[in-house]
């Protein structure tokens, strides 16, 4: 019998777990007998491949669950799938691009059934990935976030909690995307700092003729979306402004001028347009506030009539027009 110098993780690897697949080793059943430990796995996206991060957090759960295997407990370490609507949405539509064909031109039923289609043709990628790790799950217990149970169980509980009240709809601020049409989550978003040109507008000061305040703001085409103009209480340039109001140039509305100490008073002018539609920070500012929130954007990204003026242009080209 020759021995081989160099070791092969890829034979050793792939026998032994052959081995423990087919002996059902991992496999668990209710044993009233045995005090119960149960981990759910964090599924992750049907869309993606392991990266350092599954890395690290299943190998942590494995040594869990195997401490727990020899401890005599009823270990049951539960494997699945999230099924990442909006990339998997995205990896479907380009599929479909492929092929010429447009997602406007299909049902709901025939881009469902594309969806369902990739997902079992490209979905197990990273089950197999968990099972070269030597992951021991109990993969007859395998899930996906849109099996019927647990679809079911997720609308029977947000029933539940809307009964109780603990679910209402109000204003948020989401993060949106103009071109999928549909709200994403933090996570989903790549934040990259750019260098933004800041673009000056003055405000006519209500009942004057000639006083102005000036704001600096990087998104002009939002100023028909304001609800207020903030000045810190402690910068003396202002004072004199307190519980007065100032005109949004070109629709020419009258908004009160409110004092916060959120505002820089280094930071361009001093002043702060308030937009609580379209600005995380301006939002909290209006909660407090009490402001009205004024949404002018459509779901695609262009002006809607509450902006008044340049409605139907997209936020982009408005931007250039009134700056």
């Amino acid at each position: 019998m020759s021995i081989s110098s160099k070791y092969d993780p890829s034979q050793a690897e792939a026998k032994w777990y052959a081995y423990w697949m087919e002996h059902k080793l991992f496999s668990s059943k209710v044993d009233p007998s045995k005090e119960p430990y149960t981990i759910v796995i964090p599924p992750p996206n049907v869309t993606g491949v392991l990266h350092m991060g599954h890395m690290l957090n299943n190998t942590i759960q494995d040594v869990l669950i195997r401490r727990a295997r020899m401890q005599g407990k009823n270990a049951c370490w539960v494997p699945g799938t999230d099924h990442a609507s909006i990339a998997t949405e995205t990896k479907v539509v380009q599929l479909l691009k492929e092929k010429g064909i447009d997602k406007k031109d299909i049902s709901r039923e025939e881009f469902l059934k594309h969806a369902w289609e990739w997902k079992e043709k490209y979905g197990g990628i990273i089950l197999e990935q968990l099972k070269k790790l030597g992951a021991s799950c109990d993969w007859d217990r395998t899930a996906f976030t849109m099996d019927p149970g647990l679809s079911d169980a997720v609308i029977s509980v947000f029933v539940d909690l809307y009964k109780k009240g603990k679910i209402y709809r109000g204003i948020r601020m989401v993060n949106w995307d103009p071109k999928g049409q549909t709200a994403l989550s933090d996570d989903e978003v790549f934040m990259k700092e750019v260098a933004s040109k800041l673009y000056y507008i003055k405000y006519k000061i209500e009942g004057s003729e000639n006083e102005f305040l000036t704001i600096a703001t990087t998104r002009p085409e939002t100023i028909m979306a304001d609800s207020a103009i903030c000045i810190n209480p402690n910068d003396p340039r202002f004072t004199h402004l307190k519980g007065k109001r100032a005109i949004i140039p070109l629709i020419n509305r009258s908004v009160p001028i409110i004092e916060d100490e959120y505002v820089d008073m280094e930071f361009g002018t001093g002043c702060l347009k308030v937009t609580p539609a379209h600005d995380l920070n301006d939002y909290e500012l209006g909660v407090k506030h009490k402001l009205e929130v004024i949404d002018i954007l459509n779901d695609n990204g262009t002006l809607n009539e509450k902006a008044q003026i340049l409605v139907g242009e997209d936020r982009f080209a408005a931007r250039k027009k009134i700056g």
